[in-house]
């Protein structure tokens, strides 16, 4: 296993631990992450609402749910998040139940504490977050990486800066409204095919 990788991961924390802390973060006016000011510890009051809503309400469909239980591969998830992060707020939940769901190993590291591992995975060279990497428990290696968004929130993005240039305020807050309508149904539709390629069995279920 990458010594970086293997790093990362014996100083990742469990989901509820990651929750505990942004709670913590919220108390104390603060955030996570390198810098800290206001305005990033306003987001992290609201984010911490926003996963408390998709902690509790959130549903995966009885579909998925069947493609998915059919899952075996030995596999654990590391998840580089900051909890400033708005996309973060609204994936890193549903990944979480995904992984509950099927049995997954499943951690979270802070980007700005390991940010060696996050150079490994940039995203058109800029460390965005949160970025889901799968790796295999017996060999290491990681199989495949999801995110900072999901595939229909993407091509959102990729089709507003392409029209304006920029992303405006505007337009993020048309993307939160985007993953409240959707409920989570990309993230899951996104994951689930991903999973697939890794054992196309499953994509057999009826």
């Amino acid at each position: 296993m990458n010594t970086v990788l293997k790093d990362s991961l014996h100083g990742s924390m469990s989901y509820a631990t990651y929750r505990s802390l942004v709670k913590i973060l919220v108390e104390e006016k603060s955030n996570s992450g390198i810098e800290k000011n206001e305005d990033l510890a306003n987001y992290t009051v609201l984010n911490d609402k926003r996963m408390n809503r998709w902690d509790k309400t959130l549903k995966i469909s009885e579909e998925s749910q069947l493609k998915l239980s059919h899952f075996n591969k030995n596999i654990t998830w590391l998840v580089i998040t900051e909890s400033w992060c708005g996309d973060a707020a609204h994936i890193v939940p549903v990944l979480y139940k995904i992984a509950e769901l099927i049995n997954i190993n499943f951690s979270v590291v802070l980007r700005d504490e390991n940010l060696e591992l996050m150079d490994l995975f940039l995203t058109n060279g800029a460390r965005a977050v949160p970025k889901l990497l799968m790796i295999d428990n017996v060999t290491g290696e990681v199989l495949n990486t999801y995110g900072p968004r999901p595939t229909e929130a993407t091509q959102m993005v990729v089709d507003y800066k392409a029209k304006n240039g920029v992303i405006t305020p505007e337009f993020k807050e048309d993307l939160q409204v985007w993953y409240n309508k959707n409920k989570g149904e990309n993230i899951v539709n996104d994951i689930t095919e991903m999973l697939c390629e890794l054992e196309p069995s499953i994509c057999q279920q009826n």
